[in-house]
C-alpha cells in the first residue's frame, strides 16, 4: 500500500509510457483475445456437461468436439468459396 502511495505522490506514473493502442481494452486485439477466451470457457463448460450430467466418456467429449471442429471447418470452407469462389485463384 505504501509503494502505491509513493508511486501517486511522487508522481513516478509520469514516467511510464501509455500502452500502446494495439493493447488497449478496446481495441480489436484485445477484442478477438476476450472473444477466444470465452469461446473456451463455454468448450470447458460443454465438455463438463457432457462427462458429468450425460455421463459421455472423455473420449467421446472430445469426438464430440472434433467432429463439431471439422464440421464447422467444412461449412465455413462452403460459405468461403461461395463468397470468393470466382475472386479467389488458390
Amino acid at each position: 500500500k505504501a509503494a502505491f502511495i509513493n508511486f501517486i505522490s511522487d508522481e513516478e506514473w509520469k514516467s511510464i509510457e501509455p500502452v500502446s493502442s494495439w493493447f488497449g481494452p478496446s481495441s480489436f486485439l484485445m477484442s478477438s483475445m476476450s472473444a477466444l477466451f470465452k469461446l473456451s470457457m463455454w468448450i470447458r463448460h460443454g465438455h463438463g456437461y457432457l462427462t458429468e450430467n450425460l455421463g459421455i466418456p472423455v473420449w467421446g467429449s472430445y469426438a464430440v468436439f472434433g467432429l463439431a471442429t471439422l464440421f464447422l471447418g467444412m461449412v465455413l470452407g462452403l460459405v468461403s468459396e461461395e463468397v470468393l469462389g470466382a475472386e479467389c485463384d488458390f
